[in-house]
């Protein structure tokens, strides 16, 4: 495409009013890794259960660029928000400060996965003009609807330095991942770490399993009966962690119904085979992701099993080149998980706000760069690693 002129950018109120199949050659191409956070199916079920609603502060605006044929050539979700809950990329600080010059933080655009601090793909086309208008038509529907802001969270490192000549911020920030060399076994993965580490990742494996086993469900396996369990046991850690969580049953429904093959609950159950805790992963193209666990009981160690060794093992079973295990946590570093740096693009109209932030993020951005560097040094893999 030589130029953007003839290109027509929509607003898309609710993701039913675009075909399945459309958005997802889009947000999934054939020669791009499958990620599961940004089919059709996922962020639909989203919207339809109500989790990703006007009335939960995200309101769905996303975005369609179509060529003078009507052809759909790129896409960008995007919602509308009246608070900044959800996101994992904290900016209450900045929504603070401009209340108190006077001004009004939200609503602000959203372009995000809902509740899913997972990197990605962020605005959907081949075409880097395409790309470009299609931020531009965000900044543009911001202008028009009164909103703050435009933001694009977790966004891919090439997508956020191109949205920098539009005046997008580039803010850093860190994840934990786990990376496969290779790995035959989970053993060949222990051999790879220090003696101290292995022996305490062992010893924590052990105690995990005392009198308990670990089942994997996957697909047609996992019932409405092991849903229930996991949505018990979800509402527990969200109750505590969140105060409200976010997300209902109706979506686990959803999500069961239509993605279960991307699904894999690990269940720890005892002898007798009463449940006592559940975590929940998805499997993309190249990553396996860890999302939502719960326990009903307290078990030591129990958590790092579902969450991190059983996750790490059944990536090694699928070769996949990666495990992502959420937002936050240093204590998954003695897992095997190293830092890794996220990133993120905040476009700002007050120009107050906008000059603070810059001051901000050139304090924050060298300091986030640092911890990592000082969190790899202490990484538990042995020194010749």
């Amino acid at each position: 495409m030589d130029g953007t002129d003839a290109l027509t950018i929509s607003v898309i109120g609710d993701l039913a009013n675009i075909e399945r199949g459309v958005w997802n050659a889009l947000a999934n191409p054939p020669d791009q890794p499958y990620d599961p956070f940004l089919s059709w199916d996922f962020l639909r079920s989203l919207e339809e259960s109500g989790c990703a609603a006007s009335e939960k502060g995200w309101q769905p605006a996303h975005l369609i660029a179509r060529d003078p044929s009507a052809a759909a050539v790129g896409a960008m979700p995007l919602y509308a928000k009246d608070h900044s809950y959800g996101e994992y990329v904290f900016d209450h600080a900045w929504a603070d400060a401009l209340q108190r010059a006077g001004g009004s933080y939200y609503p602000k655009l959203q372009c995000a996965v809902p509740f899913t601090p997972v990197p990605g793909r962020r605005i959907f086309a081949r075409d880097p003009a395409v790309q470009s208008a299609l931020a531009q038509g965000a900044i543009g529907l911001a202008q028009r609807a009164g909103a703050s802001s435009v933001h694009a969270t977790f966004a891919e490192e090439d997508l956020v330095r191109r949205l920098t000549p539009l005046g997008f911020q580039i803010r850093v920030g860190l994840q934990y991942h786990w990376f496969n060399k290779g790995y035959e076994t989970f053993a060949d993965f222990l051999t790879d770490l220090s003696s101290q580490k292995r022996k305490n990742i062992r010893r924590e494996r052990e105690r995990a399993h005392q009198g308990l086993r670990i089942r994997r469900l996957r697909g047609a396996e996992i019932t409405p009966r092991d849903w229930d369990f996991f949505f018990r046991c979800y509402m527990d850690t969200g109750s505590r962690k969140w105060g409200s969580p976010y997300l209902n049953r109706g979506f686990f429904e959803l999500l069961g119904q239509r993605m279960a093959d991307q699904c894999v609950l690990f269940v720890a159950e005892e002898a007798d085979g009463t449940r006592l805790a559940s975590a929940l992963n998805l499997v993309g193209g190249e990553a396996l992701y860890g999302r939502y666990w719960g326990r009903i009981t307290d078990v030591p160690f129990l958590h790092f099993e579902l969450c991190y060794y059983q996750a790490i093992e059944l990536a090694i079973e699928l070769k996949l080149p990666r495990v992502e295990a959420g937002a936050q946590g240093e204590h998954k570093l003695a897992r095997g998980y190293v830092p890794v740096q996220t990133c993120s693009a905040h476009w700002i109209e007050h120009d107050g706000l906008r000059n603070a932030v810059r001051h901000y993020l050139r304090q924050e951005t060298p300091a986030v760069v640092e911890e990592a560097e000082i969190l790899n040094e202490h990484a538990p893999f042995k020194k010749s690693e």
